[in-house]
């Protein structure tokens, strides 16, 4: 969604405030099934409970490709979130509990590193389609390879539901709350989730409209940037995720943290460079950013033990949603264009993007210190 700004703003004639709707609709809709599901996903096996959200996901989907108005959009992206705020905490949780916390940068490395294969073939094909066909055609395109996928995690994903042994959570599904208000550290986790997801989303729903529309760049330059960057982060995922089982998770989450709020600052206040100077600046923003993703799932999936682990991290999924989906709605707030669609309000985002980065690693050396 986020990379067709320029897209459907002008087709629907939308402002940045309206597609920030768009982008947090999903988000925050997330956040809310993501918070209701621990309450119960460590009842269940994680296999069928992510089938189940997974094809809910297609079917919202399908309907935003199909979506007719800027409103039948804005629900269909509500019903995809309500799925979607299920997957991410499911995946997360059978990685954890697959792999020991020695090998775990290894394994988040690996996961979202497939993230950063997508995003080198899926968003520029995606704006490709759409540059050839029309917005509609990318939603279509993912609905439809979503159902190839189903029969695959059915095949080769293996039961799991060793969480559910010894679980004292189970018939009790307030407990898992109960466990988080009562413990400190899991408070603080989610807080320095919340303000890291923040930090990160708040200047991305603009990069493509502030390239076009600010700088100049075309439509057909623009999706260099996530080839170059899918690229760069799928090598990132699984040097970062390796290297952190080596030297210490918390040391390389620092680490990437720190350059990022340089690279920050620059993109959130890009001089008029060519277009390859441009691509440099993002490819070392990506490599960083993914350093530090891999390690902050990492650090926070051994936050509480596997039987909690389903519900600490629905919870913690319910929390990047909304952070994603409050960073969006206030870059919709701050950011503004004039009749000729130049945004203004951009560098503004990044100074917030840098406050709240900083705060997470802050947190982060606190919570994980032992880590």
């Amino acid at each position: 969604m986020m990379p067709l700004g320029n897209y459907l703003m002008p087709h629907f004639k939308i402002s940045p405030r309206e597609f920030s709707y768009l982008v947090s609709a999903y988000t925050l809709s997330a956040a809310g099934s993501g918070f209701l599901a621990a309450f119960f996903v460590d009842r269940y096996d994680r296999k069928k409970l992510l089938l189940f959200a997974y094809l809910g996901f297609l079917v919202g989907t399908f309907f935003c490709g199909i979506a007719p108005t800027f409103e039948a959009l804005l629900l269909a992206r509500l019903v995809a979130g309500i799925f979607g705020g299920m997957i991410g905490a499911q995946v997360l949780s059978i990685v954890a509990d697959i792999f020991p916390y020695e090998e775990r940068g290894k394994a988040m490395g690996a996961v979202m590193s497939a993230f950063s294969v997508a995003s080198t073939l899926g968003i520029p094909f995606s704006l490709y389609i759409a540059n050839l066909l029309s917005w509609h055609a990318p939603f279509l395109f993912i609905a439809t390879l979503g159902l190839v996928i189903v029969p695959l995690l059915y095949r080769y994903i293996p039961p799991m539901g060793s969480h559910l042994q010894n679980n004292q959570h189970k018939g009790r599904p307030f407990l898992a709350f109960q466990s988080l208000v009562a413990d400190k550290r899991q408070l603080m986790a989610l807080l320095f989730s919340l303000l890291w997801y923040m930090g990160h989303f708040l200047i991305i729903p603009f990069i493509n409209p502030m390239l076009e529309f600010n700088m100049g760049f075309s439509k057909l330059q623009t999706p260099m940037i996530y080839l170059v960057g899918g690229v760069v982060s799928f090598l990132a995922a699984n040097y970062f995720g390796k290297l952190s089982d080596k030297l210490g998770k918390l040391k390389i989450f620092s680490i990437c943290m720190a350059i990022t709020l340089v690279f920050v600052l620059v993109i959130t206040h890009l001089p008029a460079f060519p277009f390859y100077i441009v691509l440099l600046f993002f490819a070392g923003w990506f490599i960083f950013s993914t350093g530090r993703g891999v390690t902050a799932q990492a650090l926070l999936s051994n936050v509480v033990p596997i039987q909690q682990r389903g519900s600490f991290m629905s919870f913690n999924s319910s929390i990047q949603s909304l952070g994603t989906g409050l960073a969006s709605f206030i870059a919709g707030v701050l950011v503004t264009a004039d009749a000729k669609g130049k945004l203004s309000g951009y560098s503004d985002l990044g100074w917030m993007s840098i406050t709240m980065l900083g705060g997470s690693l802050v947190l982060a050396r606190y919570i994980f210190r032992q880590r």
